[in-house]
């Protein structure tokens, strides 16, 4: 029997489709089972919910272990993991055998059947085809489910989960296909129309065939008191107050060709955002982000009943084209970001008038929406007056407006704009600079 003490390290991704406790089990008894004879395991560190591309120090386990591995009363002799893929991703395992063994801990792996020597052509060669082996896994199961959810909406019109879209409701398919998961309960669903909602998505369609603005529509669900999506299901929306119809939401329904009674499939893509890649706790709000037309999977054949005709879609989607300037003229707005409202504290937008660039704001105020009584007035700057004051302000001369602009941003300076004038208002030293009569 060995006398060696050994660390083990193991990891799983996440806990909620992996059982932990049965995880660190297996990797547990095949790491135990490499050392057998040499030692034994008498300490365990187990990280759970870190991706592996996450480096050591990142992962509060594995870095519990470098910290340990350092000190002179260590515990343990050498570091043992269960398998090469739940500890190490890319070029991690070079750097951390050589942290370990700087400190005089042998990292012993499955793959070797004992420690890693970094300086035996065959264990280069070795860490080298498990590096490019993890990736492989990685990519072949992305590409293996991307290819079978696309066979699955393309081919058999399968609903493949997300909440259902406004107008419809999830109601039971069947059992599910795969055998295997029949037996355990699963099911599947598709969709069917809400009898409270399904009504709303006709009349919105039919009201931009007869001619309709999507904000003439948002405004006439609103003032008709007609609940909006985030309003009808507040449980699924509750990131958002639901007081009233917007502009984007008929929009997007209008868009929607889930309601010709095909399915549709990856229209949107997640992005994390991760500051740290591969560390989904260091991630902003999620976004979902649009993918290109050629990338929608859409079914060959009819998944559930249609709320709109195919080709009443179609030519609603010739209504909502984007619209095009009448002109080539190149639109260009040198102070977009730069001007603020003085009475709402909101951004100017960009806005083109008489053939010239200018800002203006509604306080919040869209064409979704009515005008209230107390809603002060839009304010509107041209381009050329607000250049013109930014120029004088900042001894500028006016003859190149782009230098005027590339001035202000390097200044960190906004204009303050107000019904009676500008003011510029220099962010870095917080004051405000008087404007000139």
């Amino acid at each position: 029997m060995g006398t060696l003490r050994f660390a083990f390290y193991g990891r799983i991704s996440t806990d909620e489709y992996q059982d932990a406790a049965s995880s660190r089990a297996w990797q547990l008894d095949s790491a135990r089972r490499v050392v057998a004879g040499r030692g034994r395991v008498v300490g365990q560190y187990f990280d759970v919910g870190y991706s592996r591309r996450l480096p050591w120090t990142a992962r509060p386990q594995a870095a519990a272990l470098l910290a340990i591995a350092t000190s002179t009363d260590r515990p343990f002799d050498a570091v043992v993991v269960g398998e090469y893929e739940r500890a190490f991703h890319g070029d991690q395992l070079t750097h951390i055998a050589a942290a370990l063994a700087s400190c005089g801990v042998q990292l012993w792996l499955p793959e070797t059947n004992g420690p890693i020597d970094l300086d035996s052509p065959t264990h280069q060669a070795l860490i080298m085809l498990l590096g490019h082996q993890s990736n492989r896994e990685i990519l072949r199961a992305r590409i293996r489910t991307t290819m079978a959810m696309t066979a699955q909406a393309r081919e058999q019109s399968r609903h493949l989960g997300g909440r259902p879209p406004y107008g419809y409701r999830l109601v039971d398919a069947g059992p599910h296909p795969n055998a295997a998961h029949a037996r355990w309960g699963r099911r599947l669903h598709r969709l069917d129309p809400d009898p409270i909602t399904a009504p709303h998505v006709r009349w919105i369609f039919a009201q931009r065939l007869a001619g309709c603005s999507t904000a003439a529509i948002a405004r006439a669900l609103t003032d008709h008191g007609v609940p909006c999506p985030s309003s009808h299901d507040p449980a699924r929306n509750k990131h958002r107050h639901g007081h009233a119809w917007a502009l984007r939401t008929v929009a997007e329904i209008l868009a929607n060709p889930r309601y010709t009674g095909r399915q549709v499939w990856n229209r949107h893509r997640t992005d994390h955002h991760e500051t740290v890649p591969g560390n989904k706790r260091t991630g902003q709000p999620q976004r979902h982000l649009p993918n290109p037309k050629e990338q929608w999977v859409i079914s060959r054949r009819a998944a559930h009943p249609a709320l709109v005709s195919e080709q009443d879609f179609v030519a609603v989607q010739a209504i909502t084209a984007t619209p095009r300037p009448d002109s080539d003229e190149t639109r260009t707005y040198l102070l977009t970001g730069l001007l603020r409202c003085g009475l709402c504290g909101r951004l100017l937008d960009s806005h083109w008038v008489y053939r010239s660039p200018g800002y203006r704001c509604r306080h919040g105020h869209t064409t979704a929406h009515g005008p209230t009584l107390d809603r002060p007035k839009n304010i509107y700057i041209r381009q050329d007056a607000a250049i013109t004051y930014a120029a004088a302000q900042l001894g500028i001369p006016l003859d190149d407006p782009q230098q005027v602009a590339h001035q202000l941003h390097a200044t960190r300076s906004t204009i303050i704009c107000t019904p009676s004038g500008m003011i510029l208002q220099d962010i870095e030293e917080a004051r405000i600079l008087p404007a000139q009569t």
